[in-house]
């Protein structure tokens, strides 16, 4: 399969996921600020990596992370429903923290510019 094709399925797998994460009724993921920050499927379309980041933190992303999980088979089975694939991928969802620190990095950067203005 074309890298493009890749591409563009990665795409779309991530928005209908997002989607997908809105209508869970699981109080694990429901209750979160649930960010898919990224998604990597196999040239072959059999696995799918997608790495979950939550904005309270990891520790809420890692119990999300099993809420996403109890639920994967009906996540899937959704997935398939509304993307035409001929195969879809087994998911495996990880947790990171990378949108609790990109937020530091960006309250850091925020303060040594209100330094920078008290210092004029």
């Amino acid at each position: 399969m074309a890298s493009h094709r890749i591409d563009r399925t990665t795409e779309d797998i991530k928005r209908e996921l997002t989607a997908i994460f809105r209508e869970l009724k699981d109080p694990r993921v429901q209750n979160v600020l649930l960010s898919v920050v990224r998604v990597e499927v196999t040239s072959d379309l059999s696995y799918c990596k997608v790495y979950v980041s939550a904005m309270e933190g990891l520790s809420k992303a890692k119990e999300a992370v099993q809420g996403l999980k109890s639920a994967a088979g009906f996540i899937r089975h959704e997935l398939g429903g509304r993307l035409s694939l001929r195969h879809v991928p087994s998911l495996q969802f990880l947790a990171t923290d990378s949108i609790e620190y990109s937020a530091n990095i960006s309250r850091m950067l925020h303060d040594l510019r209100s330094g920078d203005e008290d210092g004029e």
